[in-house]
């Protein structure tokens, strides 16, 4: 069967009728599917109920103004608050301290302004409770009918540790100790993978199973982590943390950590040092 001959694909219509059901073949495209099942809903279908059992996501929709709409219990919990009416109608500069809070928000507005996604960003999220974790990051702009952006959904999932006892980390293993304790000097996923023993596509397609990650975004990590710990704990300068984490252009150091976590060096520090 064609791809074509599979979207359109014949899909059975039940006509209720005096108790009875007439049964007829349509054919119907995977876009009428859907309007058929979403018109007979009682109340618009959100999936909040589902994103209710994702304890390692957070999950959310947006109105235009930024504000939220939906949230999951993880969102809920992650902001240190006890119920969803206590973050509903708020924006994330409300509730999550500056300058995280502001940088969450500006965004939101960049996903509602630019009508682009975001997508697979990895992200170091702070929350109010104290806790910080590694996430992959996905942001969509809602459209009308008309075709203006008046909201926005995402979704912010949780890296986890990797099984470093599994056949796939042992075969990576010395690539992944060489970027844990050279991410100070250039890397390259070619090397890398051929210190593994495998092509890069292969080296890739093992990293990404063993954490999520691209081996690029894995080698940005390390170097991330690395950096965060240095703005913490000492007070060496922005170009010495830079350098020391493997970046000679500082504009480019704090370009990505902006991406990464929200804010630029100077403002992580002095929210978060110890």
């Amino acid at each position: 069967m064609s791809a074509h001959s599979a979207l359109l694909r014949r899909a059975r219509l039940v006509h209720f009728a005096s108790g009875d059901c007439d049964f007829s073949t349509t054919p119907m495209t995977p876009a009428q599917l859907q309007t058929e099942l979403l018109a007979q809903l009682a109340e618009p279908f959100t999936g909040e109920a589902l994103f209710d059992s994702l304890t390692d996501a957070v999950c959310f929709l947006k109105n235009q103004r930024c504000e939220y709409v939906v949230v999951n219990r993880t969102l809920v919990e992650r902001c240190g608050l006890r119920a969803k009416p206590e973050l509903i109608g708020k924006r994330a500069d409300e509730v999550i301290p500056p300058p995280l809070g502001e940088s969450y928000f500006a965004q939101d507005e960049a996903v509602l302004k630019r009508g682009e996604p975001i997508l697979n960003q990895l992200e170091l999220h702070s929350y109010p409770t104290g806790g910080r974790g590694w996430c992959l990051t996905n942001k969509f702009p809602l459209r009308a009918r008309d075709g203006r952006v008046v909201g926005l959904y995402g979704i912010s999932k949780d890296i986890q540790a990797p099984n470093e006892r599994g056949a796939d980390y042992a075969k990576v293993a010395e690539a992944v100790r060489q970027i844990q304790k050279h991410y100070d000097q250039p890397l390259r996923v070619k090397e890398l993978a051929q210190k593994a023993g495998l092509s890069a596509y292969q080296f890739e397609q093992r990293i990404r199973r063993i954490f999520q990650l691209t081996a690029g975004q894995l080698i940005q990590k390390t170097r991330m982590e690395a950096a965060v710990q240095r703005l913490r704990e000492t007070e060496d300068s922005i170009a010495a943390v830079a350098l020391d984490c493997g970046y000679s252009d500082q504009s480019a150091f704090t370009r990505q950590f902006r991406q990464a976590t929200g804010v630029s060096p100077s403002e992580y520090r002095k929210a978060f040092r110890k």
